[in-house]
């Protein structure tokens, strides 16, 4: 089957024709696979699909977060997840299953304005997703630079198996948390550093479609081809199916 070189698209946009098979952002009308998001639009052996450029966060099992303690009730917390959904967090997750609204302090706990990192563990449009810290590296997130980029740019935030973040947080000496959601939090012992991280996290977001980024991106830190990458305390939020789009997003480096 041929591939078709990327190309911008826009809603109702037809991409190809023929025995392609629709991926995602993408519908089959007739013999034409036609977009329904604005992004790149790509089509090879696997399928069809268009890479969006912008876009609110939809929440899917198992993503892993970084969310803001907005408030709480009797039994749980709820959570920004900079989504049109609100999460919640029961209070059992955090105190077990012997937690008594009357005797725990939930406010004391986790307090209005807290960082989590937590995963999804249910969720399916017609309520609010649920979220659990109880799994390894979750919790509270220590305090840092907060910031908010479109999840659409996340996986080329992390850049393939890591290359771009791990870049990033060699060249200045921070950590960069990332949630699936959107959430970024960067923290460090140099003020400098992490004024430096941010602006490279901004280039990724506003230039993340563009070719050559990676290379901008370190001649913007300074770092060298033979500048070692490979940063072994690095710990961040995946699931199987990020790392697979990372390998396409990737692919526009080559344009």
């Amino acid at each position: 089957m041929q591939e078709i070189r990327r190309k911008y698209v826009v809603p109702g946009d037809r991409i190809v024709e023929g025995n392609f098979r629709p991926l995602f952002n993408v519908i089959r009308t007739g013999n034409s696979i036609v977009a329904t998001r604005i992004g790149i639009a790509e089509a090879g052996k696997e399928g069809v699909k268009v890479i969006p450029l912008s876009g609110i966060y939809i929440p899917r099992v198992n993503d892993i977060v970084i969310g803001k303690i907005m408030d709480h009730s009797s039994l749980s917390w709820g959570v920004d997840i900079n989504s049109c959904f609100s999460a919640h967090l029961p209070a059992q997750d955090v105190f077990g299953r012997d937690f008594s609204p009357a005797r725990d302090d939930m406010g004391r706990e986790l307090a209005i304005g807290d960082l989590i990192t937590a995963r999804i563990i249910a969720f399916d449009r017609t309520r609010d997703p649920m979220i659990t810290i109880q799994d390894k590296d979750l919790g509270k997130v220590p305090q840092g630079e907060f910031i908010k980029i479109s999840a659409t740019r996340v996986p080329r935030l992390i850049g393939k198996r890591g290359s771009m973040i791990q870049t990033i947080e060699y060249a200045t000496h921070t950590r960069v948390l990332i949630g699936q959601n959107g959430i970024i939090v960067v923290t460090g012992r140099d003020l400098e550093g992490i004024k430096l991280a941010v602006k490279a996290i901004r280039m990724v977001e506003e230039e993340a479609h563009t070719a050559n980024l990676t290379q901008r991106v370190k001649t913007l830190l300074g770092v060298s081809d033979s500048s070692p990458s490979d940063i072994s305390h690095v710990a961040r939020p995946q699931n199987e199916e990020v790392g697979e789009e990372l390998n396409e997003v990737e692919k526009e480096e080559k344009i």
